[in-house]
């Protein structure tokens, strides 16, 4: 017979895969496969001793393995798309007209404000990570900049956007997983999205003021600029690359076929600019684009994309999200939420709960859809008992679901921003602003009440059909 296991019980896989994490880190030096297998392993084991069977098991990991099949495909996507970027010139481009225009000292604000407009704008933090993400690493590292500050910035910047756009899947998946309105959920977004990025923004100016007095490199500089121009055509009209991505999805199109197009205009682009054969465009769609200029700074900067590099963040994520997938199926993720929600007596434990089983989902599991919708099924009805309106949770949800997940060293966003940007998560985490920020606003309005809005049982909820756009 299959039981619930109990509270500590089901502790024991996230004990597990902390303790192994650790190690990896700090001991063996290896990347996160086999702490994510030891959580799945050790799951199993609790399994089996309250009744599943392997093959309750193995279907409990293809369900979960399934859900993020959308997101595989699109980090297949991106990977062509940035090595067809580079060959273009296109992100060469970018670099080249930051380095020339941007201010040492607010290069950091700007980083954030501009990832920000173009997360907004695409409805995805994956993408401008993978873009412009990879151009301002390059931009700041020529200027001196410490590079784990620029990947906080590229981040903070990334799922500010992300959150309030309409575009945005886990924006549309958040409200409605609680029976909440679209748009009644980003104006109620507004309240602690917008004071988070504010603070981070000046946070990021202060930062980068006392790097920029005493690390920029002139000489540096001038030599990226020189190995680009070398290396290739820059010209203005090459940004138009980068419009027509977002008019494409302004335009509410499909996210795959978009992103297809995307990556066939770079390869298109290089061809009649830069003069590549159509078989230099396949070999940087598969293998990424190899940068051969004199400067091996500008190299590293360069060599970047194709489906090979997305592969060791595609493993990762289908380990992550069988894990998930186990951990749900086998009630373990049910038994950790109702000790929480047991211990929930006054408006400001409701909205620390909602974060914290959030978070707990999150560092279980590494998965960004699973952190927002459990905490969601779980906590709905409690909001409903206590008469506050279900935007309080789908706000709070996406706080610690959506962004905070970037907290999680193993995560699927963290291990995607380390591939893309060539930097390890446990050194531009503690720089993600946005993200302690946007977590402990939103605690802070649970405690004192402001901004918590009571049910109102006459409200609409939300009946849009969630766009289905990964990050």
């Amino acid at each position: 017979m299959q039981k619930q296991p109990a509270f500590l019980t089901a502790l024991l896989p996230l004990i597990a895969l902390i303790i192994a994490a650790a190690l990896s880190i700090m001991v063996w030096n290896i990347s996160m496969f086999l702490p994510l297998m030891i959580g799945i392993i050790v799951t199993s084991i609790i399994g089996v001793m309250h009744g599943y069977s392997w093959d309750d098991l193995q279907t409990f990991m293809k369900d979960g393995v399934s859900r993020a099949l959308p997101a595989v495909f699109i980090l297949i996507i991106i990977g062509t798309i940035v090595g067809t970027w580079m060959l273009s010139g296109t992100i060469p481009t970018i670099i080249y007209y930051g380095l020339e225009v941007i201010k040492p000292e607010l290069f950091l604000p700007t980083v954030a404000l501009t990832t920000g407009v173009i997360a907004i704008s695409l409805g995805s933090s994956f993408t401008s990570i993978a873009t412009v993400g990879i151009a301002f690493m390059a931009i700041g590292t020529g200027m001196g900049i410490p590079g784990a500050h620029i990947a906080g910035a590229v981040v903070s910047g990334a799922f500010f956007g992300d959150k309030l756009s309409p575009l945005s899947d886990t924006t549309n998946v958040a409200p409605a997983m609680v029976g909440a309105n679209l748009f009644e959920h980003v104006r109620h977004m507004l309240w602690d999205t917008i004071p988070a990025f504010v603070i981070s923004i000046v946070l990021f100016w202060l930062l980068g003021r006392n790097a920029s007095t005493s690390n920029v490199q002139t000489e540096n500089i001038n030599t990226i600029l020189s190995g680009l121009t070398e290396s290739f055509t820059v010209h203005p009209a090459l940004l138009l690359l980068p419009v027509i991505t977002i008019i494409l999805i302004i335009r509410k199109y499909p996210a795959i076929p978009t992103l297809l197009i995307v990556s066939a205009l770079g390869g298109a682009v290089a061809m009649i600019v830069q003069g590549n054969s159509i078989g230099d465009v396949m070999r940087v769609m598969t293998d990424g684009y190899v940068a051969d200029s004199n400067s091996d700074a500008l190299n590293s900067i360069l060599t970047r994309g194709g489906i090979a590099s997305m592969l060791n963040t595609i493993g990762l994520i289908i380990i992550a999200t069988a894990l998930g997938g186990v951990m749900e199926g086998t009630n373990i993720f049910r038994s950790l939420l109702e000790g929480l929600i047991a211990k929930i007596n006054s408006t400001g434990s409701l909205i620390s709960t909602t974060v914290a089983s959030t978070l707990l989902v999150a560092f279980s599991s590494g998965e960004q859809f699973m952190s927002i919708i459990l905490p969601s099924r779980a906590l709905a009805s409690t909001y409903e008992e206590k008469g506050i309106d279900p935007k309080n949770l789908s706000r709070s949800v996406e706080a610690a679901g959506t962004v905070g997940i970037n907290l999680v060293p193993w995560g699927v966003t963290a291990v995607f921003v380390s591939d893309m940007l060539s930097i390890s998560p446990y050194s531009f985490i503690p720089f993600i602003f946005f993200a302690y920020l946007v977590i402990a606003i939103n605690l802070i309005y649970g405690f004192t009440g402001f901004t918590i809005t009571k049910l109102n049982h006459t409200s609409t909820p939300n009946e849009e059909e969630p766009i289905r756009q990964y990050g």
